[in-house]
Parts: structure tokens; sequence; C-alpha cells
């Protein structure tokens, strides 16, 4: 296992550490299986894989038909995310049916406000929707990091899911954003033009500022617990910082989410934890997102992976980041546009003597409910394939 020297711990993402060359990274902890695969582990911490690894934001949900049985079951969705064993069961869903190269925590990312009181709740085929919203002074002094017991059903079903897996393929934890929590706080739901949130922002910065450091260090706080739990690797969604102006992005995104990245666990047990943070819309702001203290930079669809990895790929793992609506199209155009993906990316990092520059397979965003099953499984194959083929012209 890699040696616990203080340059790897001060320097992002190990780029510096000397010693990466010579000893391979610690991937499992003594509590638990052995991994069987831990090529997504591999590509986070930019090392050489045999494959691109793939899986999906979402990838356990509403367009599995097993997914819609069990929430039947469940009674609604809070219902089945609160529910451990009806978690791990939706969680694994995808992987029965998919070559998956990682599995991701079924749950959702306003966990958090919930646990400060504020009252989430779904009715079927619409968004989370809060009982109580946070739109003034009053509302924002009322904020404080939730007691984490409050979450003990996120953390139960993490530990649930890790001993399910059986060490078949790592499991991710996640968060939203401190930006994104904030967005639906104020908002109550979800939102088109995002007026309320904006109006505090800029009427009221000083409240924003509050509200956004409450969140911040209760992400970080509901993020370290998860992987105390068995989570693997942990991501963060900032689903909404594309909607920022781009000085506000930085001041009310960005900043917040550096806020999280300082304060989350490096390892666990002697195993590093890599740390995700996809941010859709964020490709305008590249290269200070490539300055960020993380291991791996999501990207939605509109981001040119080749120039992505000429920009920030020589700092961390890139992942992303097919158009989710291709899968809407025929089998042979679902497999031709992830060779797309896969070529823009471009040649394969093959030295395992070094690091270089990685690719984690993913959509650009959340895959669709009205996804057609059967074409996951042509997109799954085909970056296998692919990526493997890729591989060997490189040699």
């Amino acid at each position: 296992s890699l040696p616990m020297c203080k340059t790897c711990w001060a320097a992002p993402s190990y780029n510096s550490c000397l010693f990466v060359k010579t000893f391979t990274l610690k991937t499992t902890s003594p509590m638990y299986a052995p991994l069987q695969n831990d090529t997504f582990i591999r590509a986070c911490m930019r090392q050489a894989t045999t494959h691109t690894p793939v899986w999906l934001m979402r990838q356990a949900g509403r367009y599995l038909p097993e997914y819609k049985a069990t929430r039947a079951k469940a009674g609604s969705f809070m219902g089945l995310a609160t529910n451990t064993d009806y978690a791990t069961e939706v969680t694994l869903q995808p992987l029965e049916r998919y070559k998956l190269d990682a599995a991701i925590l079924f749950s959702d990312i306003l966990t958090i406000p919930d646990a400060m009181g504020l009252g989430l709740s779904f009715a079927l085929g619409e968004g989370p929707k809060f009982a109580h919203n946070v739109r003034d002074e009053a509302a924002v002094a009322k904020l404080a990091v939730p007691d984490m017991a409050k979450l003990r059903y996120v953390f139960d079903a993490v530990t649930s899911i890790r001993k399910a897996l059986n060490g078949r393929v790592p499991l991710i934890g996640f968060s939203g954003s401190p930006w994104t929590l904030a967005c639906y706080m104020v908002e109550g739901a979800g939102s088109d033009d995002y007026r309320l949130v904006k109006t505090m922002l800029y009427q009221r910065p000083d409240l924003m500022h509050k509200m956004l450091a409450i969140n911040a260090d209760s992400v970080a706080a509901y993020l370290n617990a998860q992987i105390e739990a068995g989570a693997q690797a942990v991501m963060i969604f900032d689903s909404w910082g594309g909607v920022l102006a781009d000085a506000a992005f930085h001041e009310f995104s960005l900043a917040y989410t550096k806020r999280v990245l300082a304060q989350l666990e490096r390892s666990h047990d002697g195993v590093v934890i890599p740390r995700l943070v996809f941010t859709k819309g964020g490709g305008l702001w590249l290269d200070a997102m490539g300055q960020l203290d993380c291991e791996v930079l999501g990207l939605d669809w509109t981001v040119n992976l080749g120039i992505a990895r000429a920009q920030v790929g020589h700092k961390m793992a890139l992942q992303g980041n097919l158009d989710p609506n291709v899968l809407f199209a025929s089998a042979s155009q679902v497999e031709a546009e992830a060779i797309k993906v896969l070529d823009s990316f471009g040649k394969p990092h093959t030295d395992t003597q070094s690091l270089g520059a990685t690719h984690i397979f993913n959509l650009g965003h959340g895959i669709s409910q009205f996804t057609p099953p059967e074409n996951v499984e042509v997109l799954v194959d085909a970056v296998h394939a692919h990526s493997r083929k890729m591989r060997a012209d490189a040699v």
C-alpha cells in the first residue's frame, strides 16, 4: 500500500508523490471482502487500467422495471430510501443486469435539508418538494449542521450495500453541493428560472453566504460519515452550478465546494478515498475547476473531452460525458456515440509504473426514466470492448 507520507497528503491527487511508481494504492479495507474489480478506483487515482471503467449517474432508478416493482412495495420514494433492505436491493439491481464498474448509493441529494427539518417529500412522477422554505433572515437563523443521527438510515444503507456487494465493485457515496442544496432550500422545489434563490443571492448575499457555509459543513460531515460507513469514493453533485453568472459561480458555488473538499477524509482504514466533483454546465470554468483538490472532475455532454484533457487531465481524472438522450437511439447508434466519446478523450494511459490521464465513462447527466434498459447494456458493452481495443492498439 502507498506509504502515508506527508508529501502524499499535501499534494492534491497525489500528483507529486514519489512512491506511486513503486507502490500500488491500497484499495480494500480489511473489514470487507477484497475488491474483485478495482478499475474505477485505479482510474480515479490516474493509474493505468485494462479498460475504461463505466458507471451511470442515476443507474439505479426509474428506467428499470425491477426498480419500479420495489418502489411499489416501498410505497413511496422516501419509504424506499429510508429502508435499508430496499435501498440495498435497488442499488444492486443495475449490477445484476450490466457489467458496471461501480455502484452508487441509492439515496437523494436532498437528505441533508430534510435532516435540517425542512420536510422533504416526493409525489409520484414529480420532483422533490420541501414543506418549509428558507427565504428570509429568520429562516436562515434557524439553520444548523444537522445531527448526523437523523441520517442514520443513509449510513446503514451504505454499510449494507458494501457488504452485499462482497467486493464485486466499489461503492460511491454522494451529496448535493452546498449551492445545489441552497437552490432547493430557497425555491422549495425545482425551478425553471431560480428567481427566488438568485434574488436572495444578489439582494442579501450575507444570508446566502451563511446558508452556504452551514450547507458546506453539513455536506462534509455527511460524506465523512458515509466514508466511515463503507463508501469507497464520494461525489459532490453541483447540479445547478451552471445556472450562475461567472462571478457568482466562483463566489457562491465553487468556493463552497472547496470548503467541503478541504474537510473530507482522504483515506479510511488505510484505504484511499477518491473525491469526485460534477457541475452541470461547468464547462465554462474548466481552468478554475482544474485547481480543485479532488481526484475526479465530472463533465457534462457540452464539453469536449480532448480539450478538457489538455486543460486539466494532467491533474485529475475526467468523468463523462455521453448525452443521455443518445440512449433513445438505435443500438448501433448508441455504440457509435460511445466510441466517439472514448475517441474524443484520446489515447489511454497504459504505463503501469506512472500516473497519467485517465477517463471514467459516464453520462453527461443522469439517465432518463424513459431509457430503454436494453440500450444501457449496449452502451456498457461497447465502452468495455472499444476501450480494451484502444489499449491493445496503443501497445
